[in-house]
């Protein structure tokens, strides 16, 4: 093609000199277009230690796929130069080496512009990588290695700083798959995933406490941690987390006292027809009861141990419900209701109430600061939605991947077609 043409294709690419497009070749019938890229120099400065005027070794082939030519699939090739520098010689590092190409990642096979519309369909689009692989030609497996080390790269520059509050929530991801989620529960950065770990024991709070200092975190500097019960979280907070207060989330107190409200529902309906076909009644929201539902006022009223079972779990989630209430003593409506549930001849309910009683101190934190794992429920809904268009993840790795590039908050690529706002 003539020089006007190349001379196009150079400003398009947003090379400068010593870089320059030579060539131009079209095939219509592989439907690509390629684009020969040269150095001209003949001496450049050290990209290892920046010494100026350093002679060229050798050139090396390397190709890299760029965003499509309208229809057409779009190849860079280039023969990078190798600088021979004799100041890393002197220092005894290796003489040899590699000038980045400007257009790309290093030891990548991508453009940095390709690489940034793969973020911005898996990011914002949330195209799952198998779809994304079809759109561009490639293999989803180039992708996934791609994907993976900008979100590495990004995770590895994020600042935990100024994290002050942390939530701790587990997510099956499979028949026999469990992943430990922490995020950032902080007022200044709330809503974040700081770390993924696979497993739920109290050796992955240990991974987050050496992944926050990594990162500029200060692992006794943690006031308060919302997490469940489990023993594993409740151990791992006490030894790597230790100045941080525990505070059970009020959903999962209200899942206990649902889970305890069926079983005695269930022990009950065979002496009380009633009660059949009534199961999800009990446990919905009020709101959420359908006119018929509503009309069932009768047996929710009645002297039935269901009934008294249903009136324990609504005067719990009142009571959680009043936490961000000042003027409400809540502390002492637990208290209440604690004693209540041991003396109420319903042993789910009393054995719910001494597991209350066994972990008061972490509700007692939960009720005075207001704390609940509500945005750690919004990241497995979004992790679970993820799965579901994927149809699942064949390694833990891509998983992670995608969590961290979803709700991560993490600084990567935007939309090649994004113009910069001056």
């Amino acid at each position: 093609m003539s020089d006007p043409m190349t001379e196009l294709f150079t400003v398009a690419l947003g090379l400068s000199s010593p870089w320059r497009v030579k060539a131009v070749r079209f095939e219509q019938a592989a439907q690509q277009i390629h684009f020969d890229v040269v150095c001209e120099a003949a001496r450049l400065s050290c990209p290892r230690c920046a010494a100026p005027d350093q002679p060229i070794h050798d050139r090396l082939q390397r190709d890299w796929q760029h965003l499509h030519f309208f229809q057409y699939r779009a190849l860079i090739h280039a023969e990078l130069p190798r600088v021979r520098c004799g100041v890393c010689g002197e220092r005894g590092d290796t003489e040899v080496q590699q000038v980045p190409a400007p257009w790309a990642r290093e030891r990548s096979g991508f453009t940095l512009l390709f690489e940034a519309m793969v973020v911005t369909l898996a990011g914002m689009s949330r195209m799952p990588m198998r779809r994304i692989a079809k759109l561009l030609g490639v293999s989803d497996q180039r992708l996934w290695r791609s994907l993976g080390a900008l979100v590495d790269a990004a995770y590895a520059k994020a600042d935990m700083s100024g994290v002050e509050a942390v939530g701790i929530d587990e997510k099956h991801v499979g028949r026999d798959r469990v992943i430990t989620v922490v995020h950032d529960a902080s007022a200044a950065t709330r809503g974040r995933v700081l770390h993924v770990s696979e497993g739920c024991k109290a050796q992955n709070v240990g991974l987050f406490a050496e992944a926050l200092k990594a990162h500029g975190g200060d692992p006794e500097a943690i006031e308060r941690c919302s997490m469940d019960m489990a023993k594993g979280y409740i151990a791992g907070v006490q030894q790597h987390l230790p100045k941080a207060l525990p505070c059970f989330d009020p959903f999962h107190l209200v899942k206990l006292a649902n889970e305890a409200l069926d079983s005695v529902r269930r022990a009950e309906v065979a002496q009380e027809p009633a009660l059949k076909r009534t199961r999800y009644h009990w446990l919905k929201d009020a709101s959420d009861w359908s006119r018929a539902e509503v009309n069932l006022h009768w047996l929710r009223h009645s002297g039935l141990k269901t009934a008294r079972a249903w009136r324990l779990k609504e005067r719990l989630r009142d009571i959680l419900a009043w936490r961000r209430l000042p003027q409400v003593p809540v502390l002492l409506l637990m208290d209440g209701w604690i004693r209540w549930a041991r003396r109420c001849r319903l042993p789910a309910f009393q054995r719910l109430g001494k597991t209350f009683q066994a972990h008061l101190e972490g509700i007692r934190n939960m009720l005075t600061h207001a704390n609940s794992n509500a945005i750690a429920e919004s990241i497995n809904a979004d992790i679970q939605s993820a799965i579901a268009r994927a149809r699942g993840f064949r390694t833990a790795r891509n998983l992670k991947t995608i969590i961290y590039l979803l709700k991560g908050g993490l600084d990567l690529p935007g939309s090649p077609f994004a113009r910069a706002v001056a």
